[in-house]
């Protein structure tokens, strides 16, 4: 069984502002370094430092209970009571974790192929999770027996699947559409973004901003009424030199940075974003 590995890795900071269609950008001097030859499997003493814990499954012949993925862990995320983790794997299912005890709580289950990521709601019980097999799916832990909807509104790999404000869910996929759904009715799309290139790991900002990473190293900002916004780096000598692999929003600006990007480059930038007051 393979040991996988989540690090944090030293970024090169790119700012940019946004007025209306204008930008400003300032490129600091330090490079990013990050390599997989720097990663140890060993467990090593953590010195001066807080530990963290780890969600492993039980070693072959233990007296723990059952549980945990048989594969690759591709995505994790909190639920809103902070106690618990989702997390979707290769293996095909999502897992609710507790955090305390460190054990499984309940697998997930119903995919017909590896899941791409899970997405916890952020203040309700709820958890999307998207896979590989066209679909996502809605499940609800607000009451005792868990209720699953199926949703097939792609025809490729469902790459991401995110909450976003007002009762919405954002998908992403490699059909080169996003698509934005309203959880009181999700038979149809409100909003389809069609685009030239595959649609990576997305996220949705508090505000509604939806940021799109793409094979093509360019990540595109709309708003989730499907209205194209701005579009990351303005010009072919700045940002990613590889196609991005997924971007996160920070809650609150981190560096002056308040969205950040990670791609095939081994490369992760902090991007400053200020958009007109009407967005």
């Amino acid at each position: 069984m393979a040991l996988q590995v989540l690090t944090l890795l030293d970024y090169q900071l790119q700012r940019m502002t946004f007025w209306g269609h204008g930008t400003t950008s300032t490129f600091p001097s330090q490079k990013a370094h990050s390599s997989e030859e720097d990663l140890d499997d060993s467990d090593e003493q953590v010195e001066d430092r807080d530990r963290v814990d780890t969600l492993r499954p039980p070693a072959p012949g233990s007296s723990q209970a059952p549980g945990g993925h048989l594969s690759v862990v591709v995505a994790a995320d909190w639920l809103s009571s902070m106690d618990q983790i989702i997390t979707g794997s290769w293996d095909r299912t999502a897992i609710l974790w507790d955090v305390e005890s460190g054990q499984p709580l309940q697998p997930l289950t119903g995919h017909d192929h590896e899941l791409t990521h899970v997405s916890a709601h952020p203040t309700q019980r709820l958890v999307v999770t998207a896979s590989r097999d066209t679909t996502f799916r809605l499940w609800d832990f607000r009451e005792s027996i868990p209720v699953v909807s199926v949703f097939q509104g792609h025809t490729e790999t469902v790459t991401s699947s995110v909450f976003a404000r007002d009762d919405k869910v954002v998908s992403g996929s490699d059909d080169r559409t996003i698509k934005v759904w309203e959880l009181r009715n999700m038979r149809s799309a409100l909003a389809t973004i069609r685009t030239d290139s595959s649609v990576n790991r997305l996220a949705v900002s508090t505000g509604g901003i939806i940021a799109i990473p793409h094979d093509n190293r360019q990540i595109r900002l709309f708003d989730l009424n499907g209205q194209r916004i701005a579009r990351l780096p303005r010009t072919s000598r700045q940002g990613h030199r590889r196609m991005v692999s997924s971007v996160a929003w920070a809650e609150e600006p981190l560096l002056d940075c308040d969205l950040f990007s990670c791609g095939f480059d081994r490369r992760v930038f902090g991007w400053s974003i200020v958009l007109p007051k009407d967005n």
